[in-house]
């Protein structure tokens, strides 16, 4: 099998952790019954909160996940709360030991008054790539059988893997526990409260998470998908909350298109900066040539392995905002599940409406078809790419300095707008997010090295600024719009870009003159870094910019690392 049972791992049980020892004695308790994807589907359909639309699941998921013919979208709606709560998170390995034992008093009190309600199991692999496979269990209450529907859908239920999983190499992890009690309730200053108590408990050592108090599905996807990736990370893989796709060229036309072979890209990206555009386009604008055919890893989770030299994907599901489909948006047909969204009777039918009408951040789980072609496996990628938006960065940047490369990764940054409600003076801050992913709860320094031994392992690193690059001021800008972005990419990965150094930024270059203009006429003249009106503005920016660069890593725990850290923060200083 991939992962391992408890048993299985600790050789020494006293290595057991209490919260490992808790949650694998709920999951062992007789009263806890197993249920199917189909059992939770019927289940989901009575819970309050939970509506039966007249949208059919996606036809070959149903058949594939043995649900009844003609099974309708289950839209759960939720009160208050719907998104995740970062700040209902607590890391039992960051605490202190009195608060630890805390901790475990209440988690052994919590599952006593758990126990009370009918409770219900269920198991799915992480992981399509028989190379990376991990079990988990997800234990909950009858009355969060939709959950364990939408679960089973964003991952896959154990019983389609079982033959695969059993045959696949064995992995020094522990399988992983998810438990989740909506009816929790505590009076105690210790826990978030919002509307009700929430905790999201992680221990990413001993593969295990908490989620009381908290309906929101995300919660369960996403802190499943924590354990998935921090299980990656300590097999030597690099975690990525992002996109990738691979590029054939070879069924193309010309000889010299031919010769490019196959070529995956990945994108590191928050909302808003293009992730999900530069991933799913098919043909970047037009500009691919003709026979260049594409697959998709994943638009939001993979694993990047820098010793085979593969990436591999952990979910067959997609899980979308929805607020800019209209009702007749052909995306409808690959829908799994439905969180949050508003009803209407349309044309004689119950359809469910994805304009964020009801409230914000209403989602869906689709079906990965929606991508057209995917794969569970890809190349190493030819290129990463940061995506941010920071008005004192060119369209596009390459990379010749790791140490540079990986920097910008670790310090990935979007900047606050006037919708925000902040101050002016916040308006300059930079926001950070390293590598894009809110979704790490091990060290930064640990993904830098990660991100570190894939750019020696051979993968070249860019970033596009899809904010609009300085013109005359911070907020008069000139547009990049997408097109000029999807060109750059064709760009990149047809090996069209000649470099030239970006002297402002050693170990920078930017796209010369004679060959970008080839791509994009005018292009050179339009964001040539030194023609910036008001140049020594600019240049005052984007020192300042630089500046919280490095002090945002001089004030991370890698400084637990000195002379890694010293070399990053070298590389960020500004040559004017």
């Amino acid at each position: 099998m991939a992962s391992r049972s408890t048993a299985e791992y600790y050789r020494n049980l006293k290595d057991i952790s209490p919260i490992r020892a808790i949650a694998e004695t709920l999951k062992n308790n007789s009263n806890v019954r197993k249920v199917t994807i189909a059992e939770a589907y019927e289940m989901g359909k009575t819970q309050p909160g939970v509506s039966e639309t007249d949208l059919d699941i996606y036809p070959p998921f149903v058949e594939k996940m043995g649900l009844p013919k003609g099974a309708k979208v289950l839209n759960d709606c939720h009160g208050q709360i719907v998104g995740r709560t970062a700040k209902a998170r607590r890391f039992y390995n960051r605490l202190a030991e009195s608060k630890q034992l805390k901790v475990e008093k209440d988690l052994r009190e919590a599952l006593y008054v758990m126990q009370h309600h009918k409770l219900i199991k269920a198991e799915a692999v992480l992981g399509r790539d028989k190379d990376l496979m991990i079990k988990a269990t997800y234990i909950t209450t009858e009355s969060d059988a939709v959950n364990v529907f939408n679960w089973l859908s964003n991952f896959t239920p154990y019983e389609l893997l079982e033959e695969e999983y059993t045959n696949s190499k064995p992995l020094p992890v522990q399988d992983i526990i998810i438990v989740a009690f909506n009816e929790w309730e505590i009076e105690d200053e210790f826990y978030h409260k919002v509307g009700s108590t929430q905790l999201a408990l992680v221990d990413e050592k001993q593969n295990v998470i908490f989620n009381f108090g908290m309906r929101y599905f995300g919660e369960r996807k996403k802190g499943t998908l924590t354990l998935a990736w921090t299980s990656g990370m300590r097999l030597g893989m690099a975690a990525c909350h992002g996109g990738m796709k691979e590029m054939d060229f070879t069924g193309c036309v010309k000889p010299e298109h031919q010769a490019l072979g196959k070529r995956s890209i990945a994108f590191y990206g928050l909302s808003g900066t293009g992730k999900s555009s530069h991933t799913n386009s098919i043909d970047n604008g037009k500009t691919l040539p003709e026979g260049v055919t594409k697959v998709v890893l994943h638009d939001d989770a993979f694993q990047i392995d820098p010793m085979e030299r593969v990436c591999r994907v952990w979910e067959p599901s997609l899980f979308d905002k929805t607020d800019s489909r209209e009702p007749d948006h052909p995306d409808w047909k690959y829908t799994l599940s439905l969180m949050n969204h508003a009803q209407l009777t349309l044309n004689g039918k119950n359809l469910p409406i994805g304009l964020d009408l009801r409230n914000s951040n209403g989602r869906a789980l689709l079906d990965r078809d929606l991508l057209g072609k995917w794969v569970n496996r890809c190349s190493f990628p030819t290129a990463m790419c940061w995506l941010m938006k920071d008005g004192i960065l060119p369209p596009l940047i390459k990379f010749t300095d790791k140490f540079l490369a990986v920097s910008m990764g670790a310090a990935l940054a979007t900047m606050r707008n006037r919708a925000e409600n902040v101050r002016e003076d916040e308006l300059n801050k930079l926001v950070f997010e390293p590598f894009a992913n809110p979704f790490r709860v091990y060290e930064l320094y640990k993904d830098v090295e990660a991100f570190l031994s894939l750019i020696e392992s051979g993968a070249d690193v860019y970033c596009f600024n899809s904010r609009g690059y300085w013109r005359s001021s911070d907020t008069q800008l000139e547009a990049i719009p997408l097109q000029t972005s999807l060109t750059l990419q064709t760009g990149i990965l047809m090996n069209k870009i000649e470099w030239e150094a970006w002297e402002i930024l050693p170990g920078a270059m930017i796209p010369t003159q004679e060959s970008i203009d080839k791509l994009l006429p005018g292009y050179y003249k339009r964001y040539n870094p030194y023609k910036r009106d008001n140049y020594n503005d600019y240049l005052d920016h984007v020192e300042e910019r630089f500046r919280q660069r490095r002090q945002y890593l001089d004030s991370s725990d890698l400084r637990e690392k000195p002379a890694l850290l010293l070399k990053l923060l070298t590389s960020l200083k500004i040559h004017r």
